[in-house]
């Protein structure tokens, strides 16, 4: 790789955890370190929800099915988009509200608890146990995808590739807690979308033109082309019903309770919907041109490799730009790595200080205290994380 794309990387690394210092020194009790002292502005808790949502899927996966079904596999980013809107639109606010009149409550068990007055306890100790083992899964397979980003950019190990991407990303979010979680993810938004702006943009300039693109696309196969090719009923319910997932995710609906004011709401969702629908479009049309681009007779000069149609974006990267636009757009991959996982282990580390520790064990424990569990939580969840991704791994490998 480039010495200028290894630069362009170490810089955004470095980055990172400048804001996790400097979240660190605005940082003085549990409330600040788990949902900011509920002081987010619009903007920023709009591109962290929709960077911690989205991950990697967005610039590997959605590009990558769309290269293979064309526009057949639309269906998804459409649900996606309705869902994360009545998301905002029904949810966000009620939570803001609730949260707050509901014994001031900063986690999703902590709420639950308070708005049903449930005094046996049982549903805080659900729902965190659910958070905890689900979430360390989940944060496991972000961590591999990292440590493959690293791995075949690099030229380093998986297991180098691996503690690496973890160190840094532990590091923010043990010394900043969730406003340096926000605030890297609003950065790491940012990045994101203007990626998936510019390697869209310049591949289809690239072809000739958008009507040269889509030309070449239907001479390739006419069916890419159609929305409904191949489509059924429940087939584009299925895909479509992908947005009703939003309405329980813990890291993306904490967003909604950190907010400075539910007046802020309406501007939130504004910002977060165009962000969301506008780096959807990036991502298909970036796998839309990929069709084309990668052919026997597109500037690609042959079809991607089979099974690697998730690299997509990435040898659009290595073909399309020079090595500082390059590592720029490198980084906005593991952006959408990073501001997921992080946003997983503050809400994991959350659980555990707020309803297991404070809940069960200690009830007088004072906010120091609770601020420190929080962030050795961050530790040992994400130790266990890299355990499982280690074990994956291994496994997946033999």
């Amino acid at each position: 790789m480039e010495l200028a794309t290894i630069l362009t990387f170490i810089v955004y690394l470095v980055g990172m955890l400048v804001i996790g210092v400097v979240a660190y020194r605005l940082t003085s009790n549990l409330s600040d370190y788990v949902l900011g002292g509920r002081r987010l502005g619009g903007s920023v808790a709009a591109l962290s929800a929709g960077a911690s949502d989205m991950s990697s899927w967005l610039l590997l996966g959605l590009p990558g099915a769309m290269y293979l079904g064309g526009m057949g596999e639309i269906w998804i980013a459409v649900g996606l988009a309705i869902g994360a809107y009545l998301n905002w639109q029904f949810v966000a606010a009620r939570l803001r509200t609730y949260t707050k009149v509901a014994n001031d409550s900063i986690t999703l068990p902590d709420f639950l608890e308070n708005r049903f007055h449930d005094k046996s306890k049982v549903l805080r100790m659900i729902s965190a146990l659910l958070i905890l083992v689900f979430f360390a899964f989940y944060t496991s397979s972000g961590l591999v995808g990292g440590a493959l980003l690293f791995e075949a950019s690099f030229g380093m190990t998986y297991t180098q590739a691996l503690w690496i991407g973890a160190i840094v990303i532990i590091s923010y979010t043990f010394l900043g807690g969730f406003l340096a979680v926000s605030w890297t993810d609003f950065f790491q938004g940012i990045l994101m979308f203007l990626a998936l702006i510019i390697v869209p943009l310049v591949a289809i300039s690239s072809m000739g033109g958008w009507s040269e693109t889509v030309n070449a696309v239907g001479a390739i196969d006419p069916a890419y082309l159609d929305a409904f090719q191949g489509a059924t009923f429940i087939g584009v319910i299925s895909l479509l019903a992908w947005g009703l997932g939003y309405f329980g995710q813990p890291h993306i609906i904490t967003r909604f309770m950190a907010v400075k004011s539910v007046k802020e709401i309406p501007k939130a969702r504004a910002v977060g919907m165009t962000w969301m629908v506008l780096a959807l479009f990036g991502a298909i049309f970036t796998g839309f041109v990929g069709i084309a681009y990668f052919s026997a007779n597109g500037p690609g000069g042959q079809a991607l490799a089979e099974g690697s149609h998730e690299t997509l974006f990435i040898m659009f990267t290595q073909v399309l730009f020079n090595p500082w636009v390059a590592g720029f757009l490198l980084a906005a991959i593991l952006s959408a790595i990073m501001s997921t996982i992080d946003s997983q282990l503050l809400v994991s580390s959350s659980a555990l200080a707020e309803d297991m520790y404070k809940g069960y064990i200690r009830k007088e424990a004072s906010e120091k205290e609770l601020v420190w569990v929080g962030r050795i939580g961050v530790v040992v969840i994400a130790l266990v994380a890299i355990l499982l991704a280690t074990i994956l791994r291994a496994r997946f490998s033999n």
